[in-house]
């Protein structure tokens, strides 16, 4: 079935939480910035010393209507840990120097794992229809980089912490859909924040993870700095071909 079917499918009616994590799998839509004949999020196109993220999946709680989140903090009212998401989009075609006028959208889940836009059934018990927390657009400046003010990302059963990104150029045309991970382990803004109130107990690890287990080269983990109480700063480097 294709992505835009099986997502529309799971708007109706009550769906379980096995379905979520299939899902969130990675897309079975191959476009321009993978090479060779594997699954698109499966390799991924290099330049040089440039790398392009794997593709990944939109779904299942993708923005609605992204033009209209033009917003640099996307918090809402949603409680957590600030994050401060500082995103680089690079042009592959350009030795990945800084891409201007770019369109970039992100979304992610609250503290609780709970997306905006979603919900009353039964892959997300509580109905956030209605509201558009964590969801936000901007336009990249001429260094390639647009900021978002939001809170760090809580997480659900099946998948590690994560943020989506979808990327077009000015024109609009789809350039890349990719999703960014957390740095684990001791020390790191993961552990510092373990969870909010949910703890990290049965929490999905990056190599377990059905999108980023394969990521063998960390492409898809961001730097993440910074502390509870002045809150955390997350820088990412996506390329693109452009």
């Amino acid at each position: 079935m294709e992505r835009k079917n099986f997502i529309r499918s799971l708007m109706i009616g009550a769906i379980s939480t096995p379905v979520i994590i299939e899902a969130c799998k990675k897309s079975s839509v191959t476009d321009g910035t993978s090479s060779g004949s594997g699954t698109a999020g499966t390799t991924t196109s290099t330049n040089g010393t440039c790398t392009v993220a794997p593709t990944e999946t939109e779904g299942p709680f993708p923005t609605k209507a992204p033009a209209s989140y033009v917003r640099s903090d996307i918090t809402d009212g949603r409680s957590g840990y600030k994050l401060t998401a500082k995103i680089t989009i690079g042009n592959l075609n350009n030795n990945c120097a800084g891409l201007a006028n770019a369109i970039v959208d992100i979304w992610h889940c609250d503290a609780e794992g709970n997306y905006s836009e979603y919900g009353g059934s039964g892959m997300q018990s509580i109905n956030y229809q209605s509201v558009h927390f964590l969801r936000g657009r901007q336009i990249t400046d001429a260094n390639g980089l647009v900021t978002f003010t939001s809170i760090f990302p809580g997480w659900y059963s099946g998948r590690a912490t994560h943020i989506h990104v979808h990327v077009y150029n000015a024109a609009g045309t789809s350039l890349n859909v990719t999703q960014i991970a957390f740095p684990e382990g001791t020390g790191t803004s993961l552990a510092l924040v373990n969870g909010y109130n949910k703890g990290m107990t049965g929490y999905t690890y990056n190599n377990a993870d059905n999108v980023f287990s394969d990521d063998k080269t960390g492409v898809e983990i961001a730097t993440v700095t910074g502390t509870l109480v002045a809150g955390f700063e997350l820088t990412f480097k996506l390329n693109v071909k452009a």
